[in-house]
C-alpha cells in the first residue's frame, strides 16, 4: 500500500464535512495533471511486482501455525538498508492493512529485455533471505493468499480477543491487534467502512460440502458475542466473514507495467482486462476460510465483499437518502470500463458518475472515455484520510486524486504519473492469488508481463464484453475452475475487424484452450508466446528461463500440474485428523503450513505442483 504520510487521521464525522472537497479537488488535481503529461512519449518499457508475504509463528513441539503480529516491529528493521543506501537497495518493505502481512518490491524495476527474467525469481528468493536476518527461530515469510485459520480462536501471537461492539474492526472473529500497529490508517479504514455502510460488512463463502458438514451448515454466532446482526447476514451454507481485515488480509501478487505513453497504457489496460479471470484460474491459492474448507479456490469473493461500503439504499434495499445514488458494486471488483478507443465498442455495464466532475474533466481537454473513468471513480468516498492531504497544492501535489484512486481496488488500476516524478503511465495488473513459491510467483508476474510484450508486437484484440468479463471471474474464482469451468474469450484475437455483431465474437473456452490452443478451434496464448520469442534474439539461459515458467501454466490449463489451491485443499483432505467436515484444525493447519514453509524454501519436492522442476534450497 506504499509509504504512509505523517498527519492526524480524520474521523468519520471530519471525512463527511470535506469529502465533496475531496473530490472536487482530486479531479482538478487529475486534471492538472493530465495536461503536464499527457504529451509524454517514449517511455522505456519497465515494470515490477509486489509480493504480499504472511508472518509466521511455527510452535514444532505444539504443532500449532499462527499468524505473527509483528509487522510494526520488523518493517524498521527491514527498511534500515533502504534508508541507508536507496540507490542499490535490491528490495523494498513496506506495511499492510493487517500486522501480520508484509509488502515488498524490487528495489529498481526491471527493463524491457526478456534477460530481465532471470532476475526476477533470485530477487524473490533474496527477499526471503533478507527477512530471515531479522526474524527469530520458528518465524517466517509464508506466501499463502489466505491464513487458513484467520478468525478463529487463537490464530495469532501474540493471542487477542475480538471485540464485537467496539475498536476498529468491531468483530466477531478478528481483534483489533490483528491490524497493523504502526499507524492508524488500517484502524479507520476497517471502522469507516462499516460506519459508511450502516453495519458490519456482509462476506460469505460458500463452505465445501462434505459427508461430515451438517445440512444445513450455520454457526451459532451467538456464542461469539452477535447481538443478532452477524445471524442476519451469515448465509445457510456458507463461511461467514464482518469486516475488512478478513478479505484484504488475503495476500496478492501484483504486476505493474509502464506503457510507452497514455495511449499505450489505455491499450494495455483494456487488452489485459479479459485476462484478469484467467488468472484468477490458474493462480488459484485460496481453498480455506476462518477454520473451514470453501468451495471456491480464490479469495475473490473475500476481498470484493470485504470493501463493500455501500449503504443500504446505494444497494437498492431501501430508499435512497439524500447525496445518494444506486450504485453497482462496492470498492473491488472486475474492470468496469475500457479505457481505449477501441474498447469503448465492449463497454456494455452501467456505469454511475458525477456529471458535474465530467464536465470539468471534459471541458479541460480530458477525452469522453477516459473522462467517464475518472468521473466514476469520484462517485466514491474517500474512506480515510489524513489532515495533511486534504488542502494542497493542486498544481503540484495529487493528495486527493490518489485518497480516490487508491481507496479502489479493481482487478485492473490506470496509474497516471506521480506528481513530481520521471514516471509514467503505467498499468496495475492485481487479481492474481499470491503462490507459494518464489518460482511460481516469478512465473506469473512474467507471464503478464509476456502477455503485455505479445499484445503490443502482435497487435493483439482480445477484448470482450465487460459483462463477460464479470461473468468470467464468478466462474474462475470456483472449486477446480481451471479444469471444471468455461470462459468467454474472443475467437480470433488476430482480428480488429468489426463487421460483425458483438455476440459473434466471443465464445467459451476451457483455460487448455486458451493458454495450450486447440487445433482448428484456438491459436492459443502460449504458443504465440513461443512464437514471439522465437523472432527475438534470446539467450540459452533466459530461453530456459522462460520455458519453466510457460511449463507451469501450460501444466496448470491441461491439468497435468495442480493450481496452489487444488494442492492445498488435498492436504488438507488426505490429512489423517480430517473428519470430512469441511473443518481445518489447528494441527491440520501446522501441518500444512508446515510443508508449504519447506517447498518453499526448496526442502521439500512437490511433483503435484512442479512436475520434476526442483526448487533452489534457501539457507
Amino acid at each position: 500500500m506504499g509509504q504512509l504520510t505523517e498527519g492526524k487521521v480524520l474521523t468519520w464525522e471530519e471525512i463527511k464535512t470535506i469529502s465533496e472537497h475531496v473530490r472536487k479537488h482530486g479531479v482538478i488535481q487529475f486534471v492538472n495533471l493530465y495536461k503536464k503529461c499527457k504529451d509524454r512519449r517514449d517511455d522505456d518499457f519497465k515494470w515490477g511486482d509486489e509480493i504480499e508475504y504472511t508472518i509466521v509463528k511455527f510452535n514444532d513441539e505444539e504443532k500449532t501455525a499462527k499468524t505473527l503480529l509483528i509487522s510494526h516491529k520488523l518493517l524498521p528493521k527491514l527498511m534500515q538498508k533502504e534508508l541507508e543506501d536507496p540507490a542499490s537497495v535490491e528490495c523494498l518493505w513496506r506495511p499492510e492493512m493487517n500486522s501480520y502481512q508484509i509488502e515488498s518490491t524490487p528495489g529498481k524495476p526491471y527493463g524491457g529485455s526478456l534477460e530481465e527474467f532471470n532476475k526476477v525469481e533470485p530477487n524473490m528468493r533474496s527477499r526471503r533471505i533478507e527477512a530471515k536476518e531479522v526474524l527469530n527461530p520458528g518465524e517466517s515469510l509464508v506466501t499463502i493468499t489466505a491464513f487458513p485459520r484467520l478468525g478463529c480462536p487463537n490464530f495469532s501471537e501474540p493471542a487477542a480477543k475480538p471485540t464485537p461492539h467496539s475498536g476498529a474492526t468491531r468483530s466477531l472473529f478478528l481483534p483489533d491487534e490483528s491490524l497493523f500497529q504502526g499507524h492508524k490508517r488500517w484502524h479507520a479504514i476497517s471502522y469507516h467502512i462499516q460506519l459508511r455502510r450502516g453495519g458490519k460488512q456482509e462476506i460469505n463463502v460458500p463452505i465445501y460440502r462434505d459427508k461430515n458438514v451438517p445440512k444445513p451448515f450455520r454457526e451459532d454466532l451467538a456464542a461469539l458475542g452477535d447481538n443478532g446482526e452477524g445471524q442476519s447476514l451469515a448465509k445457510d451454507d456458507h463461511v461467514y466473514m464482518d469486516t475488512t481485515g478478513l478479505g484484504m488480509g488475503c495476500c496478492c501478487l501484483q504486476a505493474t507495467l509502464l506503457g510507452r505513453d497514455i495511449t499505450q497504457a489505455r491499450v494495455l489496460y483494456d487488452q489485459l482486462t479479459p485476462f484478469t479471470a484467467v488468472m484468477v484460474a490458474l493462480t488459484a491459492a485460496a481453498p480455506a476460510f476462518r477454520g473451514y474448507l470453501a468451495d471456491v479456490d480464490s479469495r475473490w469473493i473475500a476481498t470484493r465483499d470485504s470493501v463493500d461500503d455501500r449503504t443500504r439504499g446505494e444497494r437498492g434495499l431501501e430508499p435512497l437518502k439524500d447525496g445518494e445514488r444506486l450504485t453497482r458494486t462496492g470498492r473491488n471488483g472486475s474492470v468496469e470500463w475500457y479505457l481505449s478507443d477501441e474498447g469503448q465498442r465492449y463497454n456494455d455495464l452501467p456505469l454511475e458518475y458525477d456529471d458535474g466532475l465530467l464536465k470539468v474533466l471534459m471541458d479541460n481537454g480530458v477525452d469522453k472515455a477516459l473522462a467517464q473513468h475518472v468521473a466514476h471513480l469520484f462517485t466514491k468516498d474517500p474512506i480515510t484520510i489524513l489532515s495533511t492531504q486534504i488542502y494542497v497544492d493542486d498544481e503540484t501535489q495529487t493528495d486527493c486524486f490518489e485518497n480516490i484512486q487508491g481507496s479502489i481496488w479493481r482487478s485492473m488500476r490506470f496509474k497516471p504519473p506521480p506528481a513530481n516524478s520521471d514516471i509514467g503511465w503505467r498499468v496495475e495488473f492485481r487479481p492474481m492469488d499470491i503462490q507459494i513459491t518464489d518460482f511460481e510467483n516469478a512465473a506469473a508476474v512474467c507471464f503478464i508481463i509476456l502477455l503485455a510484450k505479445i499484445i503490443v508486437h502482435f497487435n493483439l484484440n482480445t477484448l470482450i464484453p465487460l459483462s463477460k468479463v464479470e461473468e468470467n471471474t464468478m466462474r474462475a474464482q470456483k472449486r477446480d475452475a481451471v479444469n471444471k469451468e468455461k470462459l468467454w474469450f474472443r475467437k480470433d484475437i488476430m482480428s480488429h475487424a468489426t463487421d460483425q455483431p458483438i455476440d459473434q465474437e466471443y465464445g467459451e473456452f476451457s483455460l487448455n484452450e486458451i493458454i495450450n490452443g486447440k487445433q482448428g478451434h484456438f491459436i492459443g496464448i502460449i504458443p504465440l508466446i513461443n512464437s514471439y520469442i522465437d523472432s527475438c534474439n534470446v539467450d540459452t539461459e533466459t530461453r530456459s528461463t522462460i520455458q519453466r515458467f510457460l511449463n507451469l501454466f501450460s501444466g496448470r490449463a491441461s491439468g497435468k500440474l495442480l493450481t496452489d489451491a487444488a494442492w492445498m485443499r488435498k492436504q488438507i483432505i488426505n490429512h489423517p485428523d480430517y473428519k470430512q467436515d469441511a473443518v481445518v484444525s489447528e494441527r491440520i493447519n501446522y501441518d500444512l503450513l508446515k510443508s508449504i514453509d519447506l517447498i518453499a524454501h526448496g526442502h521439500q519436492p512437490c511433483p503435484d505442483l512442479f512436475g520434476s522442476h526442483l526448487l533452489p534450497k534457501i539457507p
